[in-house]
């Protein structure tokens, strides 16, 4: 089986010691590439550090065999390519782990053709949020296929042609914005308890008054007694 693996140079599609020549019309000469200045070398450093140091999660494809729809890790060794997998997502569930894909696949689908590009980036944002459960990871490919959306209500927004359609466009990628938004608070809380913390940077005290010194926390519910 060929091997599929690769430096983090060309999973990013970076060389870091050429640079891509500019286009040309045809009939032109091309300028020779250079080597990147040692500003674009500072530049690329940190980029290509973390390149290095992230774990190399494997992409799906998508096949069609006997008019049924494969999804196939791109991994030299499929069985690492799944465990990896279930690390990013923070499950040790197989059943779970096939549900999400086949969950981002249909999501991640525009019109009738299916496209991997689609749920592919649903999964890189999963893996962003690093979710450390189930839960975590089915709220993180929430928050994607909703930002998914909100996109193309953002391109509608831009080819109105009536007032009607600029209103649904708007009102539908507003609702969108909002429901994003409420989705990073619940992750916020999901993975604080729902504890409140507030912590005191700035104290003023008068002649006569006493100062606490350090964090003050709220217990869940607030309820006085």
């Amino acid at each position: 089986m060929e091997d599929k693996t690769s430096t983090p140079e060309a999973d990013s599609g970076i060389n870091p010691g050429m640079k891509h020549a500019p286009k040309t019309e045809p009939g032109t000469a091309v300028a020779p590439s250079s080597e990147p200045t040692p500003e674009e070398q500072a530049a690329l450093a940190p980029l290509l550090e973390k390149l290095r140091k992230k774990p190399r999660i494997p992409s799906i494809s998508l096949t069609k065999e006997d008019g049924a729809l494969k999804i196939a890790l791109g991994n030299a060794d499929d069985r690492t390519g799944h465990l990896l997998l279930m690390k990013a997502l923070g499950t040790a569930d197989c059943d779970f782990v096939n549900g999400l894909l086949s969950q981002a696949v249909n999501a991640g689908t525009r019109g009738t053709s299916t496209d991997a590009s689609g749920a592919n980036f649903i999964l890189a944002v999963v893996k962003s949020v690093a979710p450390q459960d189930e839960i975590e990871a089915m709220l993180a490919t929430q928050m994607a296929a909703v930002h998914m959306a909100s996109m193309t209500f953002a391109r509608r927004l831009a080819g109105v042609e009536n007032i009607p359609q600029q209103d649904s466009a708007s009102n539908a990628f507003n609702k969108l914005s909002r429901t994003f938004s409420a989705q990073m608070e619940a992750l916020k809380r999901y993975r604080t308890g729902g504890e409140q913390r507030v912590t005191v940077r700035h104290v003023s005290v008068h002649q006569g008054g006493q100062a606490i010194v350090g964090s003050v926390s709220a217990a869940k519910g607030g309820g006085g007694g």
